[in-house]
């Protein structure tokens, strides 16, 4: 029998607690944890390979590169570019998955606030395999509204990112 890794949750941001959830996840053979993280944390690659994203920045020093505690901002989904951290890093290694995940705000009126956290796990699998699995909760009322469209956008977005990044880590 194999366990997989499961997100690290917050409380704050536990899934079923917030306006909305989506999970997403592949099992691809022939790549590695290593090769996916590469593009993962390398903003510099996401518009390469996800069309859902847009002036990513760094507004301190720092960037292209994700790290721990990394201040950056990127606009997707039709919002103005939101304010993210990195609040877990961790690179894959042998027997370790890699765990990555970061919160995005909006502040504004209360139609407008949106506060997000978005977690990625990248882990080798026996077989050749690896595993990708994201999920994000989000809170507030555009979340709310982004909840009940059909179909869902944050689904099929965050399987579009996933779809690109297994495209280009196999490149």
């Amino acid at each position: 029998m194999t366990t997989q890794n499961a997100i690290n949750w917050p409380a704050k941001y536990l899934p079923g607690t917030g306006d909305n959830f989506v999970s997403n996840e592949v099992i691809v053979q022939g790549l590695t944890a290593a090769r996916v993280w590469h593009y993962l944390v390398d903003t510099s690659e996401w518009e390469g390979y996800y069309d859902n994203v847009a002036d990513i920045s760094f507004p301190v020093a720092g960037g292209p590169v994700l790290k721990d505690d990394q201040d950056f901002s990127f606009g997707t989904f039709g919002f103005p570019p939101l304010d993210a951290r990195v609040v877990e890093f961790q690179a894959p290694a042998d027997g370790v998955p890699g765990r990555l995940s970061w919160t995005a705000k909006q502040d504004g009126k209360p139609e407008e606030r949106l506060d997000v956290l978005h977690a990625w796990l990248v882990e080798d699998l026996p077989g050749g395999r690896v595993r990708i699995l994201t999920q994000e909760t989000q809170i507030g009322e555009p979340a709310a509204a982004l909840a009940g469209e059909r179909p869902n956008p944050m689904l099929n977005g965050h399987q579009a990112w996933l779809d690109g990044l297994v495209r280009a880590a196999a490149e």
